[in-house]
């Protein structure tokens, strides 16, 4: 165990990086629970505001972002990159949870269109992991056998990061972010049909119309299976959106 800490981890200068996770999670996780007892009235946590303004947790996010990034690459001294790590990944958390805030320049956190922030952030945090658990070939002593087996994997990964890029275009945010831990997912998802509604529909099937209405049967049968549970997972996860209020 501790020859894998000290080559995977120690060595290739990654506890930053695992620093950095481990906060990103844990944020998001606090602030979702402390966002739904604001929006229940529930507990002591309030709406922040300065002069009227709503001050959206996407600005103190931005903050530690520059603060982490500056003492990263400000070179402040021995052990500082560490906690470089754990102020960004706090900032990086604050500022995904808001993502869909930033795309649309509107509050859409309680709308459905603010569930892409949450699938922004599993998106990310499967980045990272895969980031941690891939061996670095550079900067680490090892055999020639194992810096070809590291640059084989980080090859693989880059495949692998391909196969859930194909499927988050073809509208299959879920099955993207799923691959990203089994493979396999990725590289079905990215071979099956792409959602009607997706960037890569709308270009690829344009003037393919079979292509089209063979996606919108397959959407359909999708809906009538999965849509339902689908929905209340999402809805745990980030919270019912106010269409559903209404």
């Amino acid at each position: 165990m501790g020859a894998v800490w000290n080559g995977n981890v120690d060595s290739a200068s990654k506890l930053p990086l695992l620093l950095c996770m481990i906060a990103f999670i844990v944020t998001f996780v606090i602030t979702r629970i402390i966002v739904r007892m604001i929006r229940s009235g529930r507990g002591p946590f309030k709406n922040n505001s300065v002069g009227g303004v709503h001050i959206h947790h996407v600005v103190p996010g931005i903050i530690l972002m520059i603060a982490g990034g500056l003492v990263a690459i400000g070179g402040v001294g021995p052990g500082w990159d560490n906690t470089a790590g754990v102020v960004f990944g706090i900032g990086l958390a604050l500022v995904l949870d808001e993502f869909a805030l930033i795309l649309h320049l509107q509050d859409v956190y309680w709308e459905e269109e603010g569930r892409l922030s949450v699938d922004a952030v599993f998106v990310l945090a499967g980045v990272m992991m895969l980031l941690l658990v891939a061996g670095s070939p550079f900067g680490i002593n090892v055999d020639q056998e194992q810096s070809r087996l590291r640059i084989g994997l980080l090859v693989l990964i880059a495949v692998h990061l391909t196969m859930a890029a194909i499927c988050a275009a073809k509208g299959k945010l879920g099955t993207a972010v799923a691959g990203l831990a089994v493979p396999a997912i990725a590289y079905i998802g990215a071979l099956r049909i792409a959602r009607p509604s997706s960037p890569w529909a709308k270009r690829a099937y344009g003037k393919h119309p079979e292509r089209m209405e063979k996606s919108k049967k397959r959407e359909e049968k999708f809906d009538a299976r999965w849509r339902t549970k689908v929905s209340k997972f999402q809805d745990f996860v980030a919270g019912t959106f106010i269409g559903e209020n209404s």
